[in-house]
C-alpha cells in the first residue's frame, strides 16, 4: 500500500504509460542519477557517488535487456552503445571520473532527444 500521494502518482505513471514513454522515464532517470552523481563526486561524497552511479548502471542494464533484437541493426548498434556506457560507468565509479559521466550524459541526452522527437511523432511507437 501506497502512502505518499507522490509515489502512487508515479506508480499510476509508470502503469499507464506507453513502451515509448517509459523508455523516457527510464532516460530521465538514469540522466538525473548521473548529474547526482557528478555532483556528489565534486562534494566528496564518495559513498553517494557510488550509490547513484550503481542505479544508474542498472538502468541501463534494463534499456539493454528490453531491446527487441528483431528490430534488426538499430537494436545492436543501441546494444553496443549501452555495453559502452556501462564500462564507462564502471571505470568513472572506480576512479570517481565526472568527465567519464559527462561523456555517458551526452550519450544518453542525444538517444533521449531522438526518442522525444519519435514520441512526439507518434504516441504508440514500439521500441526497438
Amino acid at each position: 500500500m501506497i502512502n505518499n500521494p507522490y509515489d502512487h502518482y508515479k506508480k499510476m505513471q509508470v502503469e499507464t504509460a506507453s513502451q515509448g514513454r517509459l523508455i523516457i522515464m527510464l532516460y530521465d532517470g538514469v540522466l538525473k542519477n548521473l548529474r547526482n552523481a557528478q555532483q556528489c563526486i565534486t562534494h566528496k561524497d564518495i559513498n553517494g557517488a557510488h550509490r547513484l552511479l550503481m542505479k544508474a548502471q542498472d538502468i541501463i542494464k534494463e534499456l539493454n535487456i528490453t531491446l527487441n533484437m528483431n528490430a534488426g541493426e538499430i537494436a545492436q548498434n543501441l546494444r553496443n552503445l549501452y555495453l559502452y556506457m556501462l564500462q564507462r560507468l564502471v571505470e568513472a565509479n572506480v576512479t570517481k571520473d565526472t568527465d567519464k559521466i559527462a561523456e555517458v550524459i551526452d550519450l544518453l541526452s542525444t538517444l533521449k532527444e531522438a526518442w522525444d522527437s519519435v514520441i512526439l511523432k507518434n504516441k504508440s511507437v514500439v521500441a526497438p
